[in-house]
């Protein structure tokens, strides 16, 4: 089993930054993918910005050339950096991953971190 766990969401002012973390535990052999994905109150849940394995890296067009992501693979530990956040940012942001363990590859998801952001 593999467990993802988001932290660094928060209450911030528009035009702040926050810096979210996801550390995945358990049985991993490897892991092929993470992302991050957010849901607003009302609206479907959406991917945010993911990263393939080294080389692929994909952003949402609402957040280019204002959040990065990055992961520590010796931590097996992706961040989110949000710069220049914006009321619209707000939601709930969930940690994604393609995980191989010592049965199957699977896809997970955290439990999900609040972000706010206040005009």
């Amino acid at each position: 089993q593999v467990q993802l766990v988001e932290s660094g969401g928060g209450l911030v002012q528009a035009g702040g930054s926050l810096r979210l973390s996801c550390v995945a535990s358990g049985s991993i052999v490897s892991i092929n993918r993470m992302g991050w994905y957010r849901q607003a109150p009302g609206k479907q849940r959406e991917l945010v910005a993911e990263m393939i394995v080294r080389s692929s890296i994909n952003y949402a067009d609402s957040v280019k050339g204002r959040f990065t992501i990055s992961r520590d693979n010796a931590k097996n530990t992706a961040y989110l950096q949000m710069n220049s956040l914006k009321p619209e940012d707000t939601a709930v942001y969930y940690c994604n991953a393609v995980v191989l363990t010592d049965r199957a590859l699977r896809n997970y998801w955290g439990q999900g971190t609040q972000v706010t952001v206040s005009s």
